[in-house]
């Protein structure tokens, strides 16, 4: 086995047992709705979390260096020279801003397209939430969802290290926003979001159409799409149906757009039907009179 290989299962098993710790008192102290620990899925977002962090998270990570690598290389000297002489907070400022309303609209992009709703629907198709299923997405869409959040910062040449600690409170408080848990968190809310909010962007509809700024809220009741219910009598998940096994999850989002070009193949061939009637047989029926008038064809 590679070294990076045991690095990654040591890290995912270390992140784990702490976010376990943190978040399964936190459930049982402050729940949402009644729901058992060992809930059904619950071995599916296992699968999700394990895949998150040994292999998704390293090819997000490389993705990321590489679309860095490719804005630097393209960036004019001038652009880097006016941003050096800005304050370096300002810069970070802009980014984390720039980067959350990309997020944004990408979100509600993913509820707009039917494309990309097929990879976004993985994240959609728990039925219970709580920490563990926060994990559960398909991984084109998070990596996505990360080159989004992180493209202004290299279109800025800010260094995104700098920000590492903001990053891990962010990156907590997404997994939060997905747990089983009410609790008063007051002007938080507005900035961070909130699990109540979250819950109902997962609510068992078509497509829900509120609550795409996970992390900031703000940006929800800037364009409009703000809501906060005022029970948690509803549903969550799917209105479609859904595998529910992990690779068929992960396979789904393929089948249904292989299925969708065949379609589109099958309306876009000619068809294979002579144009005109056929004559109708001799037999069948006397021959009719010629009449000196053309007989007008009725569609």
């Amino acid at each position: 086995m590679s070294l990076p290989l045991v690095a990654s299962l040591v890290a995912g098993a270390a992140s784990f047992v702490v976010l376990a710790f943190m978040f399964v008192p936190l459930e049982r102290l402050f729940p949402a709705r009644d729901q058992a620990i060992l809930r059904k899925d619950v071995g599916v977002d296992a699968l999700f979390f394990a895949g998150q962090y040994v292999v998704w998270n390293a090819a997000s990570l490389l993705i990321l260096a590489h679309v860095d690598t490719f804005v630097g290389a393209r960036t004019p000297d001038g652009w880097h020279a006016w941003l050096a002489a800005r304050p370096l907070w300002l810069v970070g400022f802009a980014s984390v801003v720039l980067g959350d309303t990309l997020v944004y609209w990408f979100h509600r992009a993913c509820h707009a397209s039917d494309f990309l709703w097929r990879f976004h629907a993985v994240h959609h198709s728990s039925e219970r939430l709580d920490w563990l299923a926060a994990h559960r997405e398909h991984p084109l869409d998070g990596i996505t969802t990360q080159v989004c959040q992180n493209l202004p910062a290299f279109l800025l040449g800010f260094p995104v290290e700098g920000l590492a600690a903001f990053i891990a409170f962010r990156g907590m408080w997404a997994i939060f926003i997905h747990s089983n848990v009410r609790l008063p968190l007051g002007p938080l809310r507005w900035i961070f979001g909130a699990p109540e909010l979250h819950r109902w962007h997962h609510a068992n509809v078509e497509r829900t159409v509120h609550n795409f700024a996970n992390v900031a809220p703000w940006l929800d009741v800037v364009f409009g799409t703000h809501h906060l219910p005022e029970a948690e009598e509803y549903s969550l998940g799917l209105s479609e149906p859904w595998p529910r096994g992990y690779l068929s999850q992960l396979a789904q989002p393929f089948v249904l757009t292989v299925a969708t070009a065949r379609r589109w193949l099958t309306l876009a061939r000619p068809s294979s039907s002579p144009s005109r009637r056929p004559r109708s047989d001799s037999t069948s029926a006397p021959p009719r009179a010629r009449s000196s008038r053309a007989t007008p064809l009725r569609s």
